[in-house]
């Protein structure tokens, strides 16, 4: 990689990250009927061959990742690395302890964009289109990736094209802490259930100038996701000068400031939820009534089924789900995933940005939230928030937007503390109970005596 940029006014960018990128291919809310529950067909037993052929990704091994978390849940998928969007992982499945064969979520996942605009509007960023993020990746220590297995990426269009293979994909598991925990209640004689939960981290590092993004990628034992983007490296010292009463002073006194600017990433999922693109998205809105006499508010939560493109923004009582048009748990009810996004400071200063969640069509030209390089039509635009036009969903892909506003402290100094942004995909309904359920409670599963 080359040295640190010389210090200059607004100096943000390598010069190598300046080489031209790679070019690559609400209505009125109704209440739905009871979800009725679909009577429970055994599962016709496998033979062994079948089996193994199910749970393998259809990928080979050197691009393939599984791994069988404490609780018996398997996380299986493939990656691939692209020229713009970095890592892409394909064919996300697992399978719970007890299911009969893993169940697919995700078809693929990937970065949709990571948007940088400065306060004083003097520069504006998409740091996956336009700033060369791809071929920052970074060569991973063992000490980065600790327990774990470097793998080695071969990056398109890499600056020095002599060695385009970079050790830099890190796949591992990390403790997350309780997993669950269950006591007993005063007086009673039983024991404690709890389990220190695990994740299966896979990981990259890409430098664009001065920053420094890790694109963390975690599966939990029970079904959860957690994708999110942390900002580390340094401050540019480009943007040190006084003069736009923007930001905060960092070092003695208050002579140099840092412009303050924003970060805002986007993720494009692919849901596959039982191995079908034809997922079907439904909101959800809770809402409170007040009561008379100091009575108990009342919240009635309605359900509507999101036919058409969506740009949505998320609320305390507002959140999305994608369902499985066919799969089921061993309860009869539909599986599906709810998309929980993370802390978002909203920049409301493009069009692309001024929401938090997008739902589009299916089409492949359709790649980056915001400068989307390739040419999807005369009428097309060149972002998400123009691709939202009405068009029934029949293969729905999801943008997620979270975004941080960056106003530098002096604790960023020197290196910068990793700050994160992210969300969550979080299993509804994906299996009957929890799949980390002990033995001794297999049998708590809705009403019990």
């Amino acid at each position: 990689m080359p040295g640190r940029p010389t210090t200059g006014a607004r100096i943000r960018r390598c010069t190598t990250a300046l080489a031209a990128p790679l070019l690559l291919a609400a209505t009125a809310l109704l209440t739905a009927p009871a979800v009725q529950a679909a009577p429970e067909v055994p599962d016709a037993p496998e033979p062994p061959a079948a089996r193994a052929a199910a749970t393998a990704p259809p990928c080979s091994a050197a691009f393939r990742i599984s791994r069988t978390l404490d609780g018996g849940t398997t996380w299986q998928m493939c990656w691939h690395y692209e020229g713009n969007a970095g890592l892409v992982l394909d064919d996300v499945s697992y399978r719970p302890k007890g299911e009969p064969r893993p169940v697919k979520v995700l078809t693929s996942a990937r970065l949709g964009q990571i948007h940088v605009p400065y306060d004083d509007g003097r520069n504006e960023y998409d740091d996956l289109t336009g700033q060369g993020f791809a071929q920052g990746l970074q060569k991973l220590t063992p000490a980065e990736c600790p327990g774990g297995t470097i793998k080695t990426v071969r990056v398109p269009g890499a600056y020095d094209p002599a060695h385009p293979n970079v050790s830099g994909l890190c796949t591992t598991t990390r403790a997350r802490g309780h997993a669950y925990r269950m006591g007993p209640y005063p007086g009673e004689q039983a024991p404690t259930y709890q389990l220190q939960g695990q994740d299966l981290l896979v990981y990259t590092v890409n430098k664009v100038g001065w920053y420094e993004y890790l694109t963390e990628w975690r599966f939990a034992g029970d079904g959860t996701m957690t994708f999110q983007v942390g900002a580390t490296g340094t401050v540019s010292p480009g943007d040190y000068d006084a003069g736009d009463g923007r930001g905060m002073p960092l070092g003695k006194g208050a002579k140099d400031y840092a412009t303050s600017h924003s970060h805002n990433v986007f993720w494009r999922l692919d849901f596959g939820l039982d191995g079908s693109s034809a997922n079907k998205v439904e909101q959800f809105d809770s809402a409170t009534t007040t009561r008379p006499g100091g009575n108990t508010p009342t919240i009635r939560t309605t359900r509507t089924p999101v036919t058409r493109e969506l740009a949505g923004d998320a609320g305390p009582l507002r959140w999305w789900r994608v369902v499985s048009p066919n799969g089921r748990n061993k309860d009869g009810h539909p599986r599906s995933y709810e998309i929980v996004p993370g802390h978002t400071s909203k920049y409301t200063g493009r069009g692309y940005t001024r929401h938090d969640v997008y739902f589009t069509d299916y089409n492949t030209c359709e790649r980056f939230a915001s400068n989307n390089l390739a040419n999807c039509g005369t009428h097309a635009g060149r972002s998400v928030d123009t691709w939202v036009n009405g068009q029934p969903l029949k293969h729905p892909i999801a943008w997620v937007n979270i975004g941080f506003h960056h106003i530098a402290r002096d604790e960023d100094q020197e290196p910068m503390p990793v700050h994160w942004q992210g969300f969550q995909l979080v299993p509804r309904d994906v299996t009957a109970m929890n799949p980390l359920t002990p033995p001794a409670l297999a049998g708590h599963n809705g009403h019990y005596e």
